[in-house]
């Protein structure tokens, strides 16, 4: 597979290392204007999110076809000098056959990491057995290592995150993600002292990334403590970008009011950052 610009196996190489110790945080950026202000903020590496490029094209999650996410991915891998981990939903595949073709597909706009997740969609039972779920990720490795390149996968148990909080159940399929060749393991929705500890003894020593949608009582120092090697942030941060639209946009409507203005972000800031 050819590689698509000089700069990315250093991208894949150090976004790698920077798994190896202590945690950091991996933000989501949801368009190239995000993903560039973040860059400049400091951050080491990005990930996308699927939530936050289905709302900008006014969708739900979930719905953004595998055509739209792969040019989403191709634009946010280009957009900055940092490494992009792809929210790559449960890779796009009826067949594990079409998984790894979608995989393929993912490998080539150059991110430096994909997330597969066990979710199945359907309300009844919102997790896939476990048999089918790692079936999935194995064509996902398989079409990695096929590929040649340097990228990592990262299995996520959906548990917690799709409504059934069943921690036993968790825990067996990190393990059997990691047995598969997972290289990052995730379980969204995680949020105590408890949980997080139960999940990075489980796999151990391979890295364990860490949901933060919203205010928790941890510090970044204090996720680092219980073992999590890096902690992102999903859909939050377009989250809050909607809400102070949202904020600014309803009063104006119902009641005439502007004062939802006067958070706004200074245009010349914007034009300076970006110029």
């Amino acid at each position: 597979m050819p590689t698509l610009d000089p700069d990315l196996p250093r991208k894949r190489a150090t976004f790698r290392q920077l798994h190896a110790q202590g945690c950091f945080v991996l933000p989501n950026p949801w368009d190239v204007g995000s993903a560039r202000y973040l860059e400049r903020q400091g951050f080491q590496a990005l990930a996308s999110t699927s939530a936050g490029c289905a709302w900008s094209e006014g969708r739900p999650d979930g719905a953004v076809s595998l055509e739209a996410t792969l040019e989403h991915l191709r634009l946010m891998a280009g957009a900055t000098a940092l490494p992009l981990n792809a929210d790559f939903g449960d890779g796009f595949g009826a067949t594990s056959l079409e998984v790894a073709d979608a995989v393929l597909a993912a490998i080539d706009t150059g991110i430096a990491a994909l997330s597969i997740e066990d979710a199945s969609g359907v309300a009844a039972q919102p997790v896939r057995p476990l048999e089918q779920a790692l079936a999935r990720l194995r064509a996902a490795r398989e079409a990695i290592d096929r590929s040649g390149e340097e990228v990592l996968l990262v299995a996520r148990a959906e548990n917690f995150f799709v409504g059934v909080p069943d921690l036993e159940d968790t825990l067996e399929r990190l393990r059997a993600f990691a047995a598969a060749g997972a290289d990052v393991l995730y379980a969204p929705g995680i949020s105590t002292v408890e949980q997080i500890s139960a999940v990075v003894a489980a796999v151990a020593p391979k890295p364990v990334n860490l949901l933060v949608g919203g205010p928790v009582p941890f510090s970044l120092q204090q996720i680092a403590e219980l073992g999590v090697r890096r902690v992102s942030l999903g859909g939050a941060l377009a989250r809050a970008a909607w809400g102070g639209l949202m904020r600014a946009a309803e009063p104006v409507l119902r009641e005439g009011r502007f004062d939802g203005l006067q958070d706004a972000a200074s245009g010349a800031a914007l034009n300076a950052l970006f110029r």
